[in-house]
């Protein structure tokens, strides 16, 4: 344990030892998303008592209590992800029957959030047993907080999470994110992160923040129009590592157009070439000849991996 936990612990104990507990429930603990210190004194006291603790990964989360001193000889570590979820959703509702305490953490942030998790509180619910949750550490959460978006003619946000992995069904991904008003959260791996840009750039000037590394040494937020996002990544290479959160702005007044000239543009592309097709829509929905264009090759790309 490193030093620096350890009046945590006491300080969890004086907090939230007092608080009640009931046996026979599951508790969906929130852990960090990289930096150690962002743990919650209710989780650090509910992994403490918990008769098992349900874990994405036992390897990880081994570490993940070794590090804040919880010794884990006392109970048992049950592995369940989302290759076992459903299976071991079962053997957890068991120890639930039995009046077991029950722990569920995944890898890092929210469970159920992009994280299995879901699943396991399904069937819980569904035995009419008690789900708990503590919160804590978001990376959604935690990106929406540092966009500094304006305030919004449509409030509110939707979380798409990971986009397809192949290019014609992002493409269509992207083309149905186009439409939608609201702020959309989006993650990303460090390896697609570029192509994710790439197919991005369709949505011209909209506000588009990168979030990646949150909480950890090399956390780096910043915000760029749509179309610029790829030649930012590209500018330095140690900018496309690590995790990322990629936030899409709220679409202003007049990006409400925007479906409509797609849909012009693709039934003009049915019939003309692409150039014709560009000119006729931009004269047809007074948009931007230049974002029509860069919505057309996203098209024409997307067909292209198709026919592929």
């Amino acid at each position: 344990m490193s030093t620096s936990f350890a009046p945590a612990l006491s300080a969890a104990q004086q907090a939230a030892g007092a608080q009640h507990y009931p046996q026979g429930a599951l508790y969906v603990v929130a852990t960090p998303i990289g930096n150690l210190a962002d743990i919650t004194l209710r989780a650090l006291h509910v992994l403490q008592i918990a008769d098992t603790i349900a874990c994405e990964d036992t390897r990880h989360t081994q570490q993940l209590l070794r590090a804040y001193g919880i010794d884990s000889s006392g109970r048992s570590l049950l592995a369940l992800h989302q290759h076992n979820e459903a299976e071991r959703s079962g053997q957890v509702i068991e120890q639930l029957r039995a009046g077991r305490r029950v722990a569920y953490v995944s890898d890092a942030g929210t469970p159920g959030v992009s994280d299995p998790g879901a699943r396991l509180c399904a069937a819980v619910q569904a035995e009419g047993l008690r789900v708990i949750p503590l919160p804590g550490a978001s990376s959604v959460t935690a990106a929406i907080s540092a966009a500094g978006m304006a305030p919004a003619t449509t409030p509110g946000f939707v979380f798409a999470g990971f986009l397809p992995t192949k290019a014609a069904e992002r493409t269509a991904a992207v083309q149905q994110l186009a439409l939608e008003p609201r702020a959309v959260v989006l993650l990303e791996a460090p390896h697609r992160i570029q192509e994710l840009a790439q197919a991005l750039a369709v949505l011209d000037e909209r506000g588009v923040t990168l979030a990646r590394e949150i909480t950890k040494q090399f956390e780096e937020i910043t915000t760029h129009p749509a179309r610029h996002v790829h030649a930012w990544l590209t500018e330095e290479p140690q900018r496309s590592k690590g995790e990322f959160v990629v936030v899409i702005h709220p679409a202003s007044a007049s990006a409400g157009d925007e479906g409509k000239e797609l849909d012009v543009l693709k039934m003009l592309l049915a019939e003309l070439p692409m150039k014709s097709a560009v000119r006729l829509a931009a004269q047809l929905t007074n948009g931007s000849r230049n974002r029509l264009y860069e919505m057309a090759l996203s098209l024409k790309a997307g067909e292209a991996d198709q026919e592929g």
